[in-house]
């Protein structure tokens, strides 16, 4: 029996949680979602133990629905219809975590490459994966410098190399071009080599973009990472990892007690997290997605006309919907939950933001700049 102690704890949680979520505009997390037609599923212990392309003794499971939620995004990502495989991991972190994985098993000695705009999770991941590796100049919009990768390539040719691509860094939005570097490692004759893109954010609406950038398996990617609980939405936390089945099958394992092959990095997996992201699919699809792409970008441009109106120098990067601008008084920052980075901040324009929270951030603003000058004024 619950007491109530209890009773009002959750409901002080509620009102803190709700005042929270309407106040944040930069993070990248979507918040305009709608699963209630699932609530009837939290009775159920779904465990996506296992290969989700495996039948398991162990049925209570959406494994169907993973799979499906596995085929939209390789579609997307264009991958090869005959050779792709993927599972719905609990986040960015454990994705790029398996594309390291599969490099370095496929590549025991080599090197991994990855620019200082790159999400913190890698550095983690490669220290846990014990690889040695050497961080690559980010240029000034967060991209990585092509030049000082190849002439940090030509070091180490003996070495096989494992590059980890940003398509959507987290301070910027910046977009390493897959296409580019594969055309330096060829030019380097660097045969042995693994190129897995961190697509976090702006991975699920990379194929609407226009111009297209370059970032999908046809551009050069092994594996390409995704967060479902960003552009998508989700109540918990999720992501998507897709690569080549050739590639997956090099580190597979039967394992008996499950009756199903060792596939993925964690041994039981969240089931509900697969039902939200094909539920939304289901809703959406890839027109939606299309949609919901193009009024985030509605909303990004409008944000930045109006910081760079009030004389703030606002810009953003060609198709990203996050508006970067110097950073702001603590009180505002604060209040709007600002992910600020030395000198820098940002806004992220996921789908639920409005133009209206635009305008009462900017009238913040507004209010600070007046309250900084008028003290000035009273002593004259």
């Amino acid at each position: 029996m619950v007491d109530a102690n209890c009773t009002l704890q959750l409901k002080r949680l509620k009102e803190n949680l709700a005042d929270a979520r309407d106040k944040f505009l930069g993070y990248p997390v979507s918040k305009d979602f709608d699963y209630s037609a699932l609530n009837q599923f939290f009775q159920y212990p779904i465990n996506n133990l296992g290969d989700p392309y495996e039948d398991s003794t162990y049925r209570v499971q959406t494994h169907e629905m993973e799979r499906e939620v596995v085929d939209f995004f390789a579609e997307l990502f264009r991958a090869n219809p005959k050779d792709y495989w993927g599972y719905v991991t609990n986040g960015g972190s454990e994705s790029n975590l398996y594309g390291l994985y599969i490099a370095r098993e496929m590549y025991p000695k080599a090197m991994v490459y990855y620019s200082e705009s790159t999400h913190y999770s890698v550095r983690k991941n490669i220290h846990l994966l014990n690889i040695p590796s050497i961080v690559i100049r980010s240029q000034e919009n967060g991209e990585i410098d092509y030049d000082d990768f190849e002439n940090t390539l030509q070091f180490n040719r003996d070495k096989a190399a494992i590059v980890l691509t940003t398509f959507g860094t987290t301070m910027t939005e910046a977009k390493d071009d897959v296409s580019r570097l594969k055309s330096i490692l060829k030019k380097l004759a660097i045969q042995d080599h693994y190129i897995h893109c961190d697509a976090a954010l702006s991975g699920s609406y990379g194929a609407f973009m226009e111009p297209r950038q370059a970032f999908d398996f046809k551009d050069g990617a092994d594996s390409i990472s995704i967060s479902g609980h960003k552009f998508v939405g989700s109540p918990i936390p999720c992501g998507v990892i897709i690569t080549k089945r050739s590639l997956k099958d090099r580190i597979s394992k039967g394992i008996s007690y499950i009756g199903s092959s060792d596939t993925t990095i964690t041994g039981s997996r969240n089931g509900h997290s697969p039902l939200f992201l094909w539920y939304a699919i289901q809703k959406l699809g890839k027109e939606g997605f299309r949609k919901r792409y193009q009024k985030s970008l509605e909303v990004a441009t409008y944000c930045k006309a109006a910081l760079i109106e009030l004389g703030i120098p606002a810009w953003s990067n060609p198709g990203s919907i996050t508006v970067v601008f110097p950073k702001v008084e603590e009180h505002i920052k604060q209040k709007w939950q600002l992910a600020t980075e030395d000198e820098q901040t940002h806004i992220i324009c996921m789908p639920n933001v409005t133009k209206d929270q635009i305008d009462a951030f900017i009238q913040d603003l507004q209010l600070a700049e007046l309250t900084a000058v008028t003290p000035c004024l009273s002593t004259f």
